[in-house]
């Protein structure tokens, strides 16, 4: 099973309404977390489930028939079960230990709702136009590359676009052969990716041009009204303005990253069987306040995680070799290893005098990219999908 998710193009009776949809949702999401909270002072025990249960039946047998409520009544059905039992999977997922404890929404946090046919499975035929049930149809961005069976439907929103998701049941045939047979390759800031096949791959450096532009949005806005609620002061409109066009701007960021590691990934996958990757220690990286924003920037983690999730999809082997194995200083012609070496130093010169590679110029991250492919057994491990939260 694997998701969809492409941009709807909506106009503005289209965005209007499925705005309502999407407050619709929240207000009910935030209706059953209130009665449960009630429930939970008084002192009344009971499953989740059952609590859920008994406010479906309170919402819809009391407060839709309420005249301030009578608007949900033209909305769609779904919308608020789906959000009822969303409430209950974050009560569960709370109880197993493997999420916090559920809050109320906020519209700023995000705009999302889901939808589901109650006949079961339908057909979305390939085209730029999607049927999504209970609702109407709608234009798509770009077409669907062939026709779908899916029940569920998620739309969500975000920095001004409407997207909509759903899952199909269907397992992604991995190729039999690969071109060529094992790469090491060695990530850095100066060249985001070295493979031992002598490519170099450089990472575009989208933060670095945007920074920029948003230290001239921030500047250009920093005498408007931007709102407080501790103080009870509202936002002008042009504040709204202000938030829109930033959030657009860090969207087209994050945007340009993920397509570079996706496609950067894919290719990979497609090409190589065993890659090996070292496995870095992010985290303690990101310590480092000089280098901490170009990492950040490049996203090391997010490319470990797509090539592992990829390796079930394209049949390849990710091996993860220790963080700990000495690839950098270690030359990889002799073995000698070269204590002194500096990060400044890009070019690896050999300390043993009768080793090849103490008189060429062996560029720093081809040497690491060779020992990573060639790293000894006990070093190496599989690199296994991590769980989400979904997944546990």
């Amino acid at each position: 099973m694997y998701a969809i998710k492409i941009e709807l193009k909506v106009n503005n009776k289209e965005q209007t309404l499925l705005r309502k949809h999407a407050g619709f949702a929240r207000f009910v999401y935030n209706y059953g977390l209130a009665l449960i909270q009630g429930l939970e002072r008084d002192g009344i025990a009971g499953g989740y489930g059952k609590k859920i249960k008994a406010i479906k039946k309170v919402l819809t047998n009391y407060t839709k028939k309420q005249q301030e409520f009578q608007w949900m009544s033209k909305l769609s059905s779904k919308v608020y079960q789906s959000s009822l039992q969303a409430l209950e999977n974050a009560y569960r997922r709370w109880g197993q230990g493997i999420a916090d404890r559920p809050r109320f929404k906020r519209r700023k946090d995000g705009e999302s709702f889901t939808v589901y046919d109650s006949n079961g499975k339908i057909l979305l035929p390939y085209g730029k136009r999607i049927k999504i049930p209970t609702l109407e149809t709608f234009r798509l961005k770009e077409a669907l590359p062939c026709s779908y069976c899916t029940q569920t439907f998620t739309i969500s929103h975000h920095a001004g676009k409407w997207f909509v998701s759903f899952a199909v049941d269907a397992q992604k045939i991995p190729p039999t052969y690969h071109p060529e047979e094992k790469v090491g390759i060695d990530l850095g800031v100066k060249c985001f990716a070295t493979l031992s096949d002598g490519t170099s791959v450089e990472a575009p450096k989208p933060m670095k041009k945007a920074k920029t532009k948003l230290a001239k949005l921030q500047w250009r806005n920093r005498k408007k009204q931007l709102g407080n609620r501790r103080l009870s002061v509202k936002q002008s409109n042009r504040a709204k303005k202000y938030f829109d066009s930033l959030a657009k701007q860090h969207d087209r960021v994050t945007s340009q990253r993920q397509d570079f590691l996706h496609k950067l990934t894919t290719n990979i996958s497609r090409k190589y069987y065993r890659i090996r990757i070292e496995d870095l220690n992010v985290s303690g990286m990101l310590a480092n306040r000089k280098l901490s924003a170009a990492i950040s920037d490049l996203g090391f983690y997010e490319f470990r995680r797509q090539l592992t999730y990829k390796s079930q999809v394209y049949g390849t082997k990710v091996e993860l070799v220790d963080r700990w194995y000495p690839s950098s200083k270690t030359c990889c012609m002799c073995g000698a290893k070269h204590d002194g070496l500096k990060l400044s130093d890009r070019i690896y010169k050999c300390i043993n005098f009768s080793c090849v590679a103490h008189t060429i110029m062996l560029d720093r991250d081809l040497n690491a990219a060779f020992n990573l492919l060639n790293a000894p057994c006990e070093y190496v491990r599989l690199a296994q999908p991590e769980d989400t939260s979904v997944d546990k």
